[in-house]
Parts: structure tokens; C-alpha cells; sequence
């Protein structure tokens, strides 16, 4: 059974930093790329940030890129979003997600509908 379970979301006022982090379990972790996706309440889930299996590689939305840095531990099998100068619009559930298809299409590593598992979310508010 797979399992991604997301932690570290929280409180934070705008202009802070807070770090969520996604352990996994249930498949070979090095084999899946990871993807950090958020929701904001009314509105579709988003993507915000992507890592290749082994590290080398990341991909941002525009939203986030320079403010936010995604990084994996593949001995621990953890995936980490650090997220700095955060803005009351970063306020979302954040999901982690695996992906076991390499990808080279900027439009389908961004798409949700790509990933394989999912983790439960995590809450992260910005207050202005």
C-alpha cells in the first residue's frame, strides 16, 4: 500500500517561511518523481513544484519560482517544500503527489491528472 503523508503546514504571517514535508512509503521512492499541488478554497488544485527521481532536475510555477524550493531525500524518502516570503494567495491545502512516468511535457508534469498517488493534504494560511 502506498502511502504519502504530508506534514509541517501551519500558520504563518505574510512575508514568513514555513517547510512542509511529504514521507512516503509503499514503492521504491527513487523511482517516482514528486510533485508538491495546492488548493485554495473555490478553486481548481494548482501546480506548484516538481522534482525529478533523482534530484537534478526542478520545475516551478511561475507563482511560487524564487520563493519556494522543492528538495527529496531519497535515503529517507521525503520530499520537502521550503516556502519563503509567503503572501496571504500561497493560503491552500497542500497535496504531495508521485509520479513514476518521466516526463518532458511542461503541460503534463504540471498536470495533476499525470501523478499516481496522492498524499491528504496539509493546510498552510498566510495572514496579512
Amino acid at each position: 500500500q502506498v502511502l504519502l503523508v504530508e506534514s509541517g503546514g501551519g500558520l504563518v504571517q505574510a512575508g514568513g517561511s514555513l517547510r512542509v514535508s511529504c514521507a512516503a512509503s509503499g514503492l521504491t521512492f527513487s523511482t517516482y518523481a514528486m510533485g508538491w499541488f495546492r488548493q485554495a478554497p473555490g478553486k481548481e488544485r494548482e501546480f506548484v513544484a516538481r522534482i525529478s527521481r533523482s534530484g537534478g532536475v526542478t520545475y516551478y510555477a511561475d507563482s511560487v519560482k524564487g520563493r519556494f524550493t522543492i528538495s527529496r531525500d531519497n535515503a529517507k524518502n521525503t520530499v520537502t517544500l521550503q516556502m519563503n516570503s509567503l503572501k496571504s494567495e500561497d493560503t491552500a491545502v497542500y497535496y504531495c503527489a508521485a509520479d513514476y512516468a518521466q516526463r518532458y511535457s511542461s503541460s503534463d508534469l504540471r498536470s495533476d491528472a499525470e501523478y499516481d498517488y496522492w498524499g491528504q493534504g496539509t493546510q498552510v494560511t498566510v495572514s496579512s
